[in-house]
């Protein structure tokens, strides 16, 4: 019994001691580094398309 008490204190206790705000920060850096990239490939394809158009 009391083995299976500390087993889920510890769970607990790690559970606790990660923190959740850390995990989203991440998230969003990654969001937003996704998120540059396709808008720097997006103007790259407009420009290309200005540039196929207007070449002749």
């Amino acid at each position: 019994m009391q083995n299976k008490i500390t087993k889920w204190l510890m769970v607990f206790v790690i559970l606790f001691s990660f923190t959740s705000c850390e995990l989203i920060g991440d998230i969003f850096k990654a969001g937003i580094g996704v998120g540059i990239f396709i808008v720097v490939f997006i103007i790259a394809i407009i420009i290309w398309i200005f540039a196929k158009v207007f070449r002749k």
